[in-house]
């Protein structure tokens, strides 16, 4: 069911897998590669397996599977994953995720689907990340998809959300296939998980003329992400920090030092909640609005199920009770736990050319917003 209307963004054909499979494995970096995803094997038996792979299915069980069994094992204390009874397994369904960290949202979801014998999704894969012809052979096995952002011209914009669009009901609706994508252009710097509704309204162009339908046939399910240390933490302190003062701009280099930092960076216990589904009575409940009351309502019904599924952790509590000078949540957390955040918190002491103070104000809303988002 192939339909070359999507052959600039769609992830590889089965037919593709091969070749992709002999450009990884000759790949200069596949030695490290191959250390860190096969510990303790040799280089070139590593090369024979990974070369064998002949379709998506096997690179995913096997290579990719153990990518996040290593992530797991050295960079967590614990993984857990609930609500896989609000699916079916003969159903395709949209995921809507709140997005911590670049890679580890998507693919750890991808790690507890195959443990669980469900098929894994495709997956939104912004065109900035596909720079590098190794990521996107990895990226474009791995079932991703490319995700243009076009600045500056606003046709532009809509023809890459409007082709977005069709395709992700596409990939549903005829490939059978389910997808992931993040509730927002970019990773949650500041804690606050909010579905951008401009997701929603691209979701709906490519079923125009029946804005309850166009959601409804897609089966949107929200996932919850909850990070035990938030992925990236100070450098996210350090962006927001900036973001402040100027225009914010990406250094060469910093999503792949992203990318490493959330793989390697110790995450205690990551939480995964997959939740109930939108159901077709919840979104006929906003029939009656106008079009963008109804995206601004669909926007606000995944962010409350993103919010009330939360895992949240002492941290969370530490640092609500830092930021606002009191000890709410006291119950919540240890002494051991309390000065254990307070010791990564003083890391931020060291950008002495930044305000500190401010420094510590952001990075403590990164980790107390949460509290505020699920209560309040």
């Amino acid at each position: 069911m192939n339909n070359s209307k999507f052959d600039d963004i769609r992830p590889y054909h089965e037919d593709e897998i091969p070749a992709a499979m002999q450009r990884i494995s000759q790949s200069e970096v596949f030695p490290l590669l191959a250390s860190f995803v096969y510990p303790g094997q040799p280089v070139e038996s590593v090369r024979e397996r990974v070369s064998s792979f002949t379709t998506v299915r096997q690179f995913q069980e096997d290579a990719m599977y153990k990518v996040n069994e290593q992530v797991i094992a050295r960079s967590t204390t614990g993984f857990t994953c609930c609500g896989i009874e609000h699916l079916r397994p003969d159903r395709s369904y949209l995921f809507v995720s709140n997005h911590r960290d670049i890679m580890l949202d998507a693919s750890l979801l991808q790690y507890f689907f195959i443990s669980q014998g469900f098929d894994t999704t495709e997956i939104t894969f912004g065109a900035n990340l596909m720079v590098n012809p190794l990521v996107v052979d990895v990226g474009k096995s791995n079932k991703m998809f490319r995700v243009e952002r076009p600045g500056g011209y606003l046709k532009a914009f809509y023809r890459a959300s409007q082709h977005l669009s069709e395709y992700i009901r596409y990939a549903i609706s005829q490939k059978r296939q389910s997808v992931w994508i993040a509730q927002r252009n970019g990773r949650t710097k500041d804690g606050i998980d909010a579905t951008d509704q401009g997701i929603i309204k691209m979701f709906c162009m490519s079923e125009p003329a029946d804005k309850i339908r166009a959601l409804s046939d897609l089966h949107i399910v929200p996932v919850s992400v909850s990070y035990e240390w938030e992925s990236c933490d100070i450098l996210k302190t350090l962006e927001l920090y900036e973001s402040q003062y100027t225009r914010y701009t990406k250094k060469p280099g910093e999503d792949l030092n992203s990318i490493l930092t959330g793989i390697l960076q110790p995450k205690g216990h990551v939480h995964f909640e997959i939740c109930e589904p939108l159901s077709l009575a919840e979104l006929t409940a906003f029939e009656h609005q106008t079009a963008n009351e109804y995206h601004k309502s669909v926007a606000r019904l995944i962010d409350r199920r993103i919010h009330a599924a939360y895992r949240l952790y002492p941290n969370n509590y530490i640092a609500h009770d830092l930021l606002y000078g009191n000890r709410r949540y006291q119950s919540e957390y240890t002494a051991e736990q309390h000065d254990a955040f307070v010791r990564r918190l003083s890391k931020l002491d060291r950008y002495d050319t930044c305000d500190v103070e401010q420094l510590r104000e952001l990075f403590l809303g990164i980790y107390a917003h949460p509290v505020d988002s699920k209560y309040i």
